[in-house]
């Protein structure tokens, strides 16, 4: 690891779209333990250490830091890594960070997400004191509230807890300054990255009235708030703030009941929900969700091209039911007769002559539906 950078965690593939995630004080990138490792199947997701705290260094910031320079690591990060542009997510210090990217550097940033944060921490007071107390006395005494700045009674994560007691007190202390320092309030109007804004019902160090404050500032800003979360959302509840990042980096899903009306056509549909019950309602809402709102939605093919692949697929596996469906949904899909018959002449090269035999005796029937008056 070169030692100017900041310590981190690459996973993903790496020509998916890239997402940085940044801590919160006092603990390591394993607040992200739940929620990484889910992003990372469609993006490149990179956590990274505060100074000082996991396998970050502590003298990479000093005494009087601010968060612009734990934003310009994070940027340091992102060329070292070959990254230009980034989606980026990050808890209390870690959202302070991509507030203060979005404000002056909004050319890297394709979205934002605050977790759990501010736009100025209450003053500058309380942090110099506990920078002061823990230059002083280290962080033993700060470790012992831990669970109830962080949780809600009855929770705990033993793991950042120990990354807590073993962070280097003047790295954490210059992450202090840092907050002692940091007020955004003034540029928030002024941000024009796509901006999620994810609060704690329960937090006692950022409440949702932080993030509200935020969110009426941010030109197009979204807000959720979270019940049952404390400060560190997503170590407790990361379903949700999977499922709000998701939402923030992906888009919300296309209709999957509209875009299966359209392909299958309204009589088919009808007929499948007449015959749902409570036994099949789950699978009737997984294709929904799936096949057709996110499938079926992605632009990168058109619906001609979906159908083509379909119709070949069906056959080669002997879904001659399916391929009747198909056939209907490739017409409306706009493909002529002509064309359905080159992709089955085609399966018959790749797929069998008997396979082709059927399908061509399949479609030959849809067809023949057609033409009757």
């Amino acid at each position: 690891m070169t030692l100017h950078l900041l310590n981190h965690l690459d996973e993903g593939p790496a020509s998916a779209p890239p997402l940085l995630l940044g801590p919160s004080l006092g603990t390591s990138y394993a607040l992200w333990d739940a929620v990484a490792p889910e992003l990372s199947t469609g993006h490149r997701v990179v956590r990274w250490d505060l100074p000082g705290h996991g396998g970050s260094a502590a003298d990479l910031i000093g005494p009087g830091a601010t968060v612009g320079d734990l934003a310009a690591l994070v940027l340091s990060l992102a060329d070292a890594l070959g990254i230009e542009r980034f989606a980026y997510a990050g808890v209390s210090i870690g959202g302070a960070v991509g507030l203060q990217l979005a404000a002056h550097h909004p050319e890297r940033l394709t979205s934002l997400a605050v977790v759990c944060s501010s736009a100025h921490f209450g003053g500058a007071a309380p942090w110099r004191e506990r920078a002061e107390r823990v230059r002083r006395e280290g962080l033993e005494w700060l470790v012992e509230s831990a669970d109830a700045r962080w949780f809600t009674p009855g929770f705990t994560v033993p793991r950042l807890v120990r990354d807590h007691r073993e962070a280097d007190p003047g790295g954490y202390a210059a992450c202090c300054d840092a907050l002692a320092a940091f007020d955004l309030r003034d540029r928030l109007a002024g941000i024009t990255v796509p901006t999620l804004l994810v609060a704690g019902r329960e937090d006692p160090a950022t409440p949702p009235a932080h993030l509200r404050e935020i969110a009426d500032a941010v030109p197009g800003a979204t807000l959720l708030e979270l019940p049952g979360a404390s400060h560190l959302a997503p170590a407790q509840v990361p379903r949700a703030v999977v499922a709000a990042l998701r939402t923030q980096l992906d888009g919300t899903p296309a209709s999957g009941m509209a875009v299966r009306r359209e392909v299958l056509g309204d009589a088919h549909v009808d007929r499948a929900q007449a015959r749902q019950t409570p036994f099949t309602a789950r699978f009737q809402d997984f294709i929904s969700r799936y096949a057709w709102g996110e499938i079926w939605t992605d632009p990168t093919l058109s619906r001609r091209e979906r159908s083509m692949i379909t119709l070949t697929a069906l056959v080669a596996h002997g879904h001659y039911d399916e391929l009747a469906m198909h056939v209907r949904a490739a017409r409306r899909n706009g493909l002529t007769p002509d064309e359905i018959g080159a992709v089955l002449l085609q399966t018959a090269v790749y797929c069998g002559v008997p396979a082709a035999n059927s399908a061509f005796a399949t479609a030959q029937r849809v067809l023949s539906e057609e033409e009757t008056p």
